[in-house]
């Protein structure tokens, strides 16, 4: 089992200046194993934070960070959850779910995480799971009017069930969801068959409460 942080769309300091207190406060260090960023973090700093965070971090290229060095695309294996990760840019249309599935199928992922949109998003659909954590800032973007929902999202990953608890900052205060995926049994039988990846197996701590392998890429 492993505890995992899905987060990106930063944009510091570009279009906002920090993270939520509230959520600083919950992201604190030696409860989570492992950062999985769709990219726009930006600047040095704010990849560092996050590595004070988790050592294990994984972040790809969105189309604001200058650090040409961050992957577009990564698969990381929970065994027997494949999940892959993309910015979101080469979606077409942006957010699209049916252009999703394609990519997650090309992938041969069980999870596939996107962001770019600035709006959280969690959808159970043809047998995979797709999850946008939205803008952990609540940074500005041109895909809607108004101020985006500051969120991101935690992952626990026990065995073939993905818990995810998606995090809101709504009028000040942090909200809490959880959405359930379950890989059914045909399909982990059919992609356990394949040629395994790379495994990852790790105890979480404990998940954040609303009330209470190194790697550089500069």
């Amino acid at each position: 089992m492993v505890l995992v942080l899905v987060i990106g769309d930063l944009h510091i300091p570009h279009r906002t200046h920090d993270l939520p207190s509230k959520f600083k406060k919950l992201l604190v260090p030696g409860k989570i194993q492992q950062i999985l960023c769709t990219g726009n973090v930006c600047d040095r700093e704010t990849y560092d934070y996050l590595r004070t965070i988790a050592a294990d971090v994984h972040v790809v290229r969105g189309d604001y960070d200058d650090s040409v060095t961050f992957p577009l695309s990564i698969i990381v294996t929970h065994s027997p959850i494949r999940i892959g990760v993309i910015h979101g840019h080469q979606c077409v249309p942006t957010g699209d779910l049916d252009s999703l599935n394609s990519i997650a199928r090309q992938m041969d992922v069980d999870v596939l995480i996107s962001g770019h949109t600035h709006t959280f998003q969690a959808i159970d659909h043809d047998g995979r799971f797709f999850v946008n954590p939205g803008s952990a800032t609540g940074a500005w973007s041109s895909f809607f009017n108004g101020d985006p929902t500051p969120s991101f999202a935690l992952m626990d990953i026990q065995g073939p069930v993905v818990v995810t608890y998606v995090y809101q900052l709504i009028d000040g205060e942090v909200r809490v969801e959880k959405i359930e995926y379950r890989k059914d049994a045909e399909t982990l039988n059919a992609r356990e068959r394949e040629a395994a990846a790379p495994r990852s197996t790790v105890m979480p701590q404990s998940i954040p409460s609303a009330a209470a392998a190194q790697q550089s890429a500069w």
